[in-house]
């Protein structure tokens, strides 16, 4: 509706919004984080918890309004079938940018329950943050470094225990979990410097995964593969979507079984990494084969546009 506006002014005003809208949603969940953390019973915390979750609906709904105001965007989405929003979820995705969250809870609120992170547990100790997230039901997980290992073996095994019992009470509450195996944001430095063998995508990381479905796999009910596409995008897509230059977001979403793993064979067996790292690889080489057929098929558009705009200003 606004996308007529020069692009500075889109940016001030699409940032001016999006502060608002992160700042009122975070704030209500703060506040009820600190009523979740006064009122110590199980029942009213269960209740707090699913308000929060519509807060954090509220944020993500009022996100896809601030799009639409400042971009003419087309969503081009496929997977959605089939999805439940009382259903387990883990959630793998390819990260390209800062704006990747805001679209994927934004495409995803209505179908499964809103996404949550796996969170160090030094985060619970930052102000404001670690409560929001606290109030959320994010998971937080204990990670014992390699040097603490070698300093006391009797830790080894603790940390997927404490985090075991920590993810106990999603049995009862429909859950999706998401994990960017890439461990950081696709850039082409990055790229480069890990010698990917892929084209769009940097090396997946097995460890993360594998740790989530070892301390939750049997409540996942399927794995969600998700490729994110912004065929518009040259570099910096967050900065993009708010001058109001992306015009279009691509969303694919395969359902498919969780895969087992089996945590005494896999933190101590050389093999069984090897394997899932194997299955992992094999997974990212087809998403990088559909990122490329999904930007042949938009760049052709494009190209024959192009030449539907020159024939026609040629014949006149």
């Amino acid at each position: 509706m606004l996308n007529f506006l020069p692009g500075p002014i889109l940016f001030a005003l699409s940032s001016l919004l999006l502060v608002i809208n992160t700042v009122l949603w975070s704030s209500l969940i703060c506040v009820g984080g600190l009523v979740k953390l006064l009122v110590p019973i199980a029942g009213f915390r269960r209740i707090i918890t699913i308000i929060m979750n519509r807060f954090m609906w509220g944020w993500a709904t009022c996100n896809g309004g601030i799009l639409y105001l400042i971009a003419k965007i087309e969503w081009d989405i496929e997977g959605l079938e089939g999805l439940k929003k009382d259903g387990w979820y883990l959630l793998i995705s390819n990260h390209l940018s800062g704006f990747d969250i805001a679209a994927l809870t934004y495409v995803l609120r209505n179908n499964i329950p809103m996404l949550k992170f796996f969170l160090k547990k030094e985060l619970l100790w930052v102000p404001f943050m670690g409560l929001g997230c606290w109030s959320l039901d994010m998971p937080f997980m204990n990670r014992t470094s390699a040097k603490q290992l070698r300093k006391n073996p009797k830790l080894k095994g603790k940390d997927l225990a404490t985090t075991r019992r920590s993810c106990e009470k999603f049995k009862t509450m429909p859950t999706s979990i998401i994990n960017y195996v890439e461990g950081s944001r696709f850039t082409k430095e990055k790229h480069t410097r890990q010698r990917s063998p892929y084209r769009y995508l940097l090396r997946p990381k097995a460890g993360g995964i594998a740790f989530t479905i070892s301390a939750m796999g049997e409540q996942f009910t399927s794995l969600l593969n998700v490729t994110l596409v912004y065929p518009d995008s040259a570099d910096d897509t967050l900065t993009e979507v708010m001058h109001g230059k992306i015009k279009r977001i691509v969303v694919r979403i395969e359902t498919m079984p969780v895969p087992e793993v089996d945590d005494a064979k896999y933190f101590s067996d050389a093999d069984c990494r090897a394997q899932f790292q194997r299955w992992l690889n094999g997974v990212w080489q087809q998403k990088d084969e559909q990122i490329h057929q999904i930007l042949l098929k938009y760049n052709s558009k494009q190209l024959s546009g192009s030449k539907q705009e020159s024939d026609a200003i040629e014949s006149h």
